[in-house]
């Protein structure tokens, strides 16, 4: 394991990030502070409660994990496809370093740089509604699991993009959506019949039920069904990643 080749790409990429602190940081802070504007005083002032819990409290995990899953994805993403695009890619492949050194290297800043944000946005709520962690060390566990997927996930989108609309295409049409239909703003019982049964084909549902679980003992589904689809999403994503490497898919611009 080459140690050193790993520390420089994932210097690189956090040195990256923090000479674009107002947008890396900064912005999660303010799109968070929106949310709590529109959705917990707008509709909190209609919906008192959900499962117990304030509506305002409620919708803090859907909050991070919002930001957490376009993060990690736009991160990893735009992190891989620079060096492609620049064509500087070609001296890292030709380098002796092997590609699980590479997305180490990446995904490890790229993950390392939304759970900063994800804090940083537990932070800001903190400021607008009273937060309890019912289960810390699981709330943790979900936090860098989701990191680390969606930063491969991520990781395998600017592999495969060859221009910056490919790039934006999946978090924009595919991601952002899944988020918003997961259960982010509300519990997936509130919905008829027929509509439960359709989001539990939404794999967000698993992630976000499994988050609000760790903070308030809710669920919509179970927390063993949560930690099972994320750890299936992993695997996955590391299979895809492993396979474009051996077959040298999309490693061109």
């Amino acid at each position: 394991m080459n140690l050193h080749a790993i520390k420089v790409i994932y210097k690189f990429e956090m040195l990256r990030a923090w000479e674009t602190l107002l947008q890396s940081f900064a912005s999660p802070v303010i799109s968070t502070s929106l949310y709590f504007v529109v959705f917990g005083s707008a509709i909190g002032s209609r919906i008192q409660q959900i499962d117990g819990v304030p509506y305002g409290t409620f919708i803090v995990p859907g909050l991070m994990m919002l930001a957490l899953l376009t993060q990690s994805t736009a991160n990893a993403s735009f992190g891989i496809f620079l060096p492609k695009f620049t064509g500087t890619i070609y001296e890292i492949m030709s380098a002796p370093i092997s590609f699980i050194e590479i997305v180490i290297g990446y995904v490890g800043a790229a993950a390392t740089k939304s759970f900063i944000i994800g804090l940083i946005i537990l932070a800001t709520a903190g400021f607008f509604v009273p937060l309890e962690i019912a289960h810390p060390f699981w709330m943790m566990s979900f936090l860098i699991l989701t990191c680390i997927s969606f930063s491969l996930f991520g990781f395998i989108i600017g592999l495969w993009a060859n221009n910056f609309e490919k790039l934006q295409l999946i978090p924009l049409l595919v991601i952002t959506p899944l988020v918003f239909l997961g259960g982010s703003f509300y519990s997936i019982e509130m919905l008829p019949a027929p509509w439960q049964s359709v989001s539990l084909f939404n794999p967000v549902v698993y992630l976000i039920s499994g988050f609000r679980w760790s903070f308030f003992e809710v669920a919509d589904v179970s927390i063993g069904l949560s930690l099972t689809m994320i750890l299936l999403f992993m695997a996955a994503c590391l299979f895809v990643v492993w396979w474009m490497f051996k077959t040298g898919y999309r490693m061109k611009k």
